[in-house]
């Protein structure tokens, strides 16, 4: 679908290299722009796998690799000519640091108008927190949805998934493909300020306004209190997820388990019939997370298995879904090894100037 467009990707961490994986998988050229010699930051941290770190595996198929030493005025032109040859810039340093490096929006459009400049930060270009540090777990607390992840002592709990990352990835994957519509209509560029607190704060009004009412400690809202969307333990010692919210799907999983008895409760919360609530988990506890998935599987009643790390991508939807199973198994870019060819591709250098740029070190050797 984004074929003929390139992305040119100065983003760290992983709100925008998730962002620039989705461009790529729609099929746009991404160059990404790595710090030489050290790499980006997924490099140099986290957990190793077999092939790679572990952020590298995740972000960065279908990627090109160009180590440019930005430190430098020479490396600096040469991001800068990259920049004004591509479609779209993507860029998640604090404010104020690409207009340090001379590679802002501002900069880049008095050479090419038309460029679709996204700056993906966890707080924005603005506010009183814009230059504030911040990572997932910050984003989460200042934006309130934490507030709404609890265990049973009342306690936020950290989620295992960077969520706010994830999101901020994806809504500027968004954001590019509507302005790229724009461009092609209205023949103009656009400069794009997405913040991942923004994208989380959003998903709160519903929320708040329930908070409002007087209703979100309600067992009539209160989602984690129905005993008919709840997670229960299986003989086995694993885990389903029942999630029969619609009186329909609570029906069919009443009479698929033959207690028509519970159809008509009036209302499904574990504060208030206590009773089923322990009923139910003994029940769930007479037969394997396999019997469960099988009754999930030929009754519609939103029934399904809680897929564990050791298994979860050998799962029935893991392993029949084409997009899912096809881009696991790709590799991660090496560091570095599209330097020289994207450099006489886009920018046409010889290969006397890449021999002078590798003497300054300003790029690596050709490998």
């Amino acid at each position: 679908m984004l074929s003929g467009v390139t992305v040119v990707d100065f983003s760290r961490y992983l709100p925008g290299p998730i962002c620039t994986l989705r461009l790529a998988d729609m099929g746009a050229e991404i160059i990404k722009v790595e710090a030489y010699p050290t790499g980006h930051l997924g490099r140099q941290s986290g957990p190793f796998t077999v092939d790679g770190r572990v952020s590298d595996l995740l972000t960065n198929r279908n990627k090109h690799s160009v180590a440019i030493d930005l430190r430098t005025a020479e490396g600096r032109e040469l991001a800068f000519d990259l920049a004004v040859r591509a479609d779209v810039v993507v860029e998640s340093f604090r404010p104020g640091v690409m207009e340090h490096l001379g590679l802002d929006y501002d900069s880049l459009i008095a050479v090419k108008p038309d460029l679709i400049y996204c700056s993906l930060t966890g707080y924005g270009q603005s506010g009183v927190m814009h230059q504030l540090g911040g990572h997932d777990l910050n984003y989460q607390a200042v934006s309130g949805f934490l507030s709404l992840t609890r265990d049973s002592d009342g306690k936020p709990v950290i989620s295992e998934i960077p969520i706010a990352d994830y999101v901020g990835g994806l809504y500027a994957a968004e954001q590019i493909c509507a302005a790229l519509v724009q461009r092609s209509v209205k023949r103009q560029g656009a400069y794009l300020d997405i913040a991942s607190c923004d994208l989380l704060a959003s998903w709160m009004d519903m929320h708040s306004i329930l908070a409002e009412w007087g209703k979100r400690t309600s067992a009539d809202y209160c989602l984690s209190d129905l005993i008919s969307y709840n997670i229960y333990e299986t003989a086995d010692s694993r885990y389903v997820a029942l999630a029969a919210l619609e009186d329909k799907f609570w029906q069919n999983f009443c009479r698929a388990i033959g207690r028509m008895d519970l159809e008509t409760i009036p209302d499904r919360s574990m504060s208030r019939h206590p009773e089923i609530y322990e009923e139910l988990k003994a029940l769930f506890l007479t037969r394997t997370q396999a019997e469960w998935n099988e009754l999930g599987m030929e009754v519609d009643c939103c029934l399904t298995v809680v897929e564990e790390l050791d298994s979860w991508s050998e799962g029935l939807f893991i392993t029949t879904r084409p997009f899912v199973s096809s881009t696991m198994s790709k590799s991660p870019l090496p560091y570095g090894a599209d330097t020289h060819r994207i450099l006489r591709k886009k920018l046409g250098c010889t290969d006397r100037q890449l021999a002078h740029y590798e003497n300054l070190q300003i790029i690596p050797k050709e490998r």
